[in-house]
């Protein structure tokens, strides 16, 4: 159980410090860029265009997870 409460407490904290510009993967494992953000939604870019999202579905930040290559 603990792993999973550090787990959320991460996932909040970076869903309230994401900002326009972000490379982000979502829960789902969509991967894209924060073109626009609002109180509760993001709209992310993706390959296939624009998505909006809950902000509470976004999982990580492809920069911190990779480095700061991009990919």
């Amino acid at each position: 159980i603990r792993p999973q409460i550090k787990k959320q407490k991460n996932e909040k904290k970076f869903q309230s410090g994401i900002g326009k510009g972000s490379k982000i993967v979502t829960t789902s494992g969509i991967h894209g860029k924060i073109v626009e953000i609002s109180d509760k939604t993001v709209v992310v870019e993706t390959g296939a265009g624009k998505i909006k999202f809950e902000k509470s579905s976004l999982s990580m930040e492809m920069s911190k997870q990779f480095g700061t290559k991009e990919i």
